[in-house]
């Protein structure tokens, strides 16, 4: 089961960390704050589903470097930067890193939930595609090294006579693992058949 999505607020200032929780948990969001990079990277679920609502200028490492560290971990959380004071080289270097949007305070209501629904969205898109693709390699996992190399030859356009020549097995040998293969990659034609393959290749690094 999906957990409910967590947006996280880093910000060293109390007053406004307090007052963007109430308005968070005011129109039905989860929400949780947290002090410092440090802070949040000692308590917060990277794993989770959510985003992060960052401020640049932090006690220790600032937002950009939090954001960055981030990246190198792996942890895909979508970024809103909402800061007091920024340039136009900080800003730039936060999109570039791939943050949602970069917002200055004070900020209007609209626009910041706005751009956390953003945020929120695609986060869960993500997700989405991660687990399409999580059950497609489990569905190719589950062939035979047999099964795998029958496969491979049917996407390339290979008949099964061709086939059974190549691997040196019966052409109904062939037909039999064809008819396996594709029950367990859950497709019913030779169409799907190709998509699947497509999809797989996309997957590859």
């Amino acid at each position: 089961m999906m957990s409910t999505p967590l947006i996280h607020i880093v910000d060293d200032d109390d007053s406004l960390r307090t007052a963007v929780l109430r308005l968070l948990s005011a129109s039905g969001y989860e929400a949780r704050g947290y002090a410092s990079t440090g802070d949040f990277l000692l308590h917060a679920n990277l794993e989770g589903p959510g985003c992060l609502l960052l401020d640049l200028n932090l006690p220790g490492p600032s937002g950009l470097e939090l954001q960055e560290e981030l990246l190198r971990r792996g942890v895909t959380l979508p970024v809103v930067f909402l800061t007091g004071r920024a340039g136009v080289p900080e800003s730039v270097r936060a999109m570039k890193s791939g943050a949602e949007d970069f917002l200055t305070k004070p900020v209007e209501r609209q626009t910041l939930l706005e751009a956390l629904d953003r945020a929120l969205a695609r986060d869960a898109s993500q997700r989405a595609a991660r687990d399409g693709a999580e059950r497609l390699l489990a569905r190719f996992r589950r062939l035979t090294p047999r099964e795998r190399d029958v496969f491979e030859r049917i996407v390339i356009g290979r008949l099964n006579k061709q086939i059974a020549d190549e691997l040196g097995i019966a052409e109904r040998t062939v037909k039999l693992q064809r008819a396996q293969l594709m029950e367990k990659l859950g497709v019913g034609s030779a169409a799907e058949l190709g998509r699947f393959a497509e999809r797989l290749k996309s997957l590859s690094p």
